[in-house]
């Protein structure tokens, strides 16, 4: 990607966009200072408002970054899935070996930042917040499309389904950050997998 210009100084916007989400990754919003923005991006603070306007522009930048690169294991299975249960089964697989890369700090971004971010950021939480709750509102809309096509039973929970396919993605995300190996999440994974079978009436 051609380079971006600030205050007489070009830089490699993708380069310094991966260099900015690891800050952000590791340190959390609060704990990426700008200092140790500029710093590991290679850049000086004039040119890092002149490209994003502020650390906050930065960091949602920072986030798109992510979603189009190492996250967006999400998005293609929702685009290539057409049946829930595979949906639900991919997510949890691919979460464990995604969330376990040994090139990264572990876990995912958008789950792991939110974890340190102060009251006078609540902006971003809030927008965090809202990423997060998408995934699984567009989980439980694609497991109701299902149940009203009559793959599913009429019975099935899919809020209930949806909320509990979040909160081990969730889970398996902050254990990948504390040194979960691949090998524990996929067997998380695949226990998380039996039960969301038997909720739908796979099993």
């Amino acid at each position: 990607m051609a380079g971006v210009r600030g205050q007489g100084r070009k830089f490699d916007l993708d380069d310094a966009l991966e260099k900015a989400m690891l800050a952000f990754w590791r340190h959390g919003y609060d704990g990426a200072s700008v200092a140790t923005l500029t710093r590991d991006m290679g850049i000086n603070a004039p040119s890092l408002y002149a490209a994003f306007g502020s650390k906050e522009g930065l960091f949602y930048a920072a986030v798109d970054y992510y979603n189009n690169g190492r996250g967006s294991f999400m998005q293609r299975a929702f685009d290539e899935e057409d049946r829930s249960p595979a949906l639900i089964r991919r997510l949890l697989h691919e979460a464990a070996d995604t969330y376990t890369l040994a090139d990264g700090p572990g876990g995912c971004l958008i789950i792991g930042s939110a974890t340190r971010v102060s009251d006078a950021a609540q902006q971003v939480a809030d927008r965090l917040r809202d990423l997060r709750n998408a995934n699984i509102d567009r989980l439980e809309a694609r497991i109701r499309a299902d149940v009203e096509a009559g793959l599913l039973p009429a019975a099935t929970d899919a809020r209930a389904v949806a909320e509990f396919a979040g909160v081990v993605v969730q889970g398996m995300s902050h254990r990948a950050r504390d040194g979960a190996s691949t090998e524990a999440l996929r067997t998380v994974a695949g226990m998380a997998w039996e039960s969301v079978r038997v909720l739908l009436g796979e099993a």
